[in-house]
């Protein structure tokens, strides 16, 4: 990969996303001016109408950024040590896990703070993954990538059916619930990015940390293994890192589907295989692409609006199903 196709596709992705978080700003059910952006930052105690909308939205914006970031950066993760080309958070089932655990937290023990959530996705999720790499592993052939797209599939919808056993009776979750499982980035504060800065920032470091190691992963186990690698850990820092970032968006924003599945499988397209490229543009387009359906489905809606999670599954099932075609289920 030449350094001006790189420079370029790093160019283009801040270009995109310094668009996306202006059209997150200014456009909604109530779209605002240029002028009133500008208001909005330089004038703080301003109570003009259109300035407080854009203050409002800011949160959103950067809560937005964040978690498509996450979300496909754990993609980039899970991708790389299952070797599978269309594993994401979703397809593996460790949104299904994380929502889960915070369902049985509501339910059976009244969880109600932001960091209760984190905590009890972050258990489901990394339970779940080791439940599905386990199951994977069985049987002839060790856990292919097949294999682990099909255990991923079963155990998401055996404890979704777990889900809807525990909320269904009660009328109180089942509403919370409902409007949880959709996924959205909508209704966040500055709080909640404070709570998950320092986990999601720690994480992506790691994960940044890890790319040497996981371009050698690539070339195979064994030969990583000749290089001095230390496969197992390498694999399980991935993975920790990998959970972590998604747990933690799951935990504030839902299970938003596909994020990590298309982003990372277009940018490795565009950039290729080093991952220290593949990990930075797949957060700076992951970013743009969250805030982008997050605007489509406001504007779609009006006057009310699609939620986050709708438009990413309504955007990312035609790709997965091109990913599917071209790729067949094929090892990195």
């Amino acid at each position: 990969m030449s350094n001006k196709k790189i420079i370029l596709s790093y160019g283009l992705g801040i270009i995109i996303l310094i668009l996306a978080l202006f059209f997150s700003i200014t456009y909604g059910v109530k779209s605002v001016g240029f002028s009133d952006v500008i208001k909005a930052f330089t004038d703080s105690n301003s109570t003009d109408y259109n300035v407080n909308i854009v203050q409002a939205r800011i949160p959103r914006s950067i809560f937005g950024l964040m978690a498509g970031a996450a979300l496909s950066i754990s993609g980039v993760l899970m991708q790389s040590i299952t070797r599978n080309p269309i594993a994401d958070p979703s397809i593996l089932g460790v949104n299904t896990g994380a929502s889960l655990f915070i369902v049985i937290g509501i339910t059976f023990f009244n969880i109600q703070s932001k960091l209760s959530y984190i905590g009890l996705s972050f258990a489901g999720a990394v339970i779940t993954a080791l439940f599905v790499y386990k199951l994977a592993s069985a049987g002839y052939g060790g856990p292919t990538p097949i294999k682990l797209a099909i255990a991923g599939a079963a155990t998401s919808t055996a404890l979704a059916s777990f889900v809807s056993l525990i909320v269904m009776p009660n009328s109180s979750v089942m509403t919370t619930y409902r409007f949880w499982q959709i996924g959205s980035i909508g209704g966040t504060s500055f709080e909640d990015i404070k709570l998950i800065l320092p986990i999601i920032v720690i994480a992506v470091i790691v994960s940044l940390m890890l790319s040497d190691d996981l371009n050698t992963l690539l070339l195979s186990e064994d030969t990583a293994t000749s290089l001095g690698l230390n496969v197992n850990r390498t694999k399980a820092i991935a993975a920790l890192c990998g959970v972590l970032l998604c747990a933690t968006t799951t935990a504030l924003a839902g299970p938003i589907s596909f994020v990590g599945l298309m982003v990372p499988h277009i940018v490795r397209m565009i950039i290729g295989n080093d991952h220290k490229h593949l990990i930075s543009c797949s957060g700076l387009y992951g970013a743009s692409i969250l805030l982008i359906s997050d605007v489509l489905g406001r504007l779609l809606g009006r006057p009310g609006e699609l939620e986050t999670g709708i438009m990413t599954a309504i955007i990312g099932g035609p790709i997965f199903i091109i990913i599917i075609r071209k790729a067949k289920v094929q090892s990195l």
